[in-house]
């Protein structure tokens, strides 16, 4: 990736509904050049989606709350990460390192709703052992927006070659 696809990316993320036009504009290239970029990346898997922010207490999911899950799964398998992710109410799910191995993301209506997804939805998964769970009073900040920093290049596995443009 160079630099303009790094500006691509970032406009993106701003505005996933932005112009291509208006794109193009921005990095100073044709639109048909900027929509091949952007197919690019998409086919690359660096671009993986586009998505509508929704304000969860507008839509009934005004608890957020942070789960650690502990297992007694063996070491490399997934299996309890795999029926976790099928919960609706749990947005993310990341093996982790530590005593525990788990931590979710969940979003629910309310504590009512959260304690029966505990017992009923985590609790029953053969595999796990316990949870602690942290319930979120306050967020000053949530972004899915990655921070690129123009200029440098980054190879297709992620790494900066260090190559300003």
């Amino acid at each position: 990736m160079d630099e303009i696809d790094l500006k691509i990316i970032s406009a993106l993320q701003k505005d996933g509904r932005i112009a291509n036009a208006e794109i193009a504009r921005q990095v100073g290239m044709a639109p048909s050049a900027v929509l091949e970029r952007i197919r690019r990346l998409e086919e690359r898997g660096v671009i993986t989606g586009y998505h509508a922010q929704v304000a969860p207490v507008q839509v009934g999911r005004s608890l957020l709350a942070f789960v650690l899950v502990r297992t007694d799964e063996r070491t490399g398998e997934h299996d309890t990460a795999k029926s976790l992710v099928e919960i609706p109410d749990v947005l993310e799910v990341h093996h982790v390192a530590g005593q525990d191995c788990y931590l979710l993301k969940v979003r629910c209506e309310n504590t009512e709703e959260f304690g029966r997804l505990l017992r009923d939805r985590v609790g029953s998964i053969a595999t796990v052992r316990s949870t602690q769970s942290t319930i979120v009073l306050g967020t000053f900040k949530e972004s899915m927006t990655l921070p690129l920093a123009a200029g440098e290049a980054v190879t297709t596995n992620g790494k900066k070659s260090g190559a300003r443009r």
